[in-house]
């Protein structure tokens, strides 16, 4: 499962998230749904870094990414928290721009990467994702 790509753990400013990374090519970052990780991807992860540099990770709150306190406003839980780590993320990676795609309720989290950080997106693909 997932040939050729590192299994990593990053420190961002508000979370620390595992993640998975291979391939080369344009940066692609995959975010999984409810209740899943980052191994949704992984029959589709391979075939796509043939062309990409794919980025898999955990969300916060899910699998071994941190969990967010559990505050009454659910703010570390909030999709612009999650958004925030995406492009924290990627540009610990190095990339300042990248494709974006989001699965279920990463689909929700993908948009709202895109509405608040339009600079750092190329692109979006909204999976099986409810308005």
């Amino acid at each position: 499962m997932f040939d050729g790509f590192e299994l990593e753990r990053i420190k961002l400013p508000e979370a620390t998230l595992r993640f998975r990374v291979g391939g080369k090519g344009e940066p692609l970052l995959l975010l999984h749904g409810h209740p899943r990780t980052h191994a949704t991807w992984h029959r589709v992860a391979p075939i796509l870094a043939e062309q990409y540099t794919v980025v898999c990770p955990d969300l916060r709150g899910f699998g071994q990414s941190s969990k967010p306190a559990d505050t009454p406003d659910h703010v570390g839980s909030s999709k612009r928290a999650k958004a925030r780590d995406c492009v924290a993320l990627m540009r610990q990676l190095g990339f300042g721009r990248f494709g974006l795609v989001g699965h279920d309720r990463g689909s929700y989290t993908a948009f709202r990467t895109a509405m608040d950080h339009s600079d750092s997106v190329s692109r979006l693909a909204i999976l099986d994702g409810i308005p």
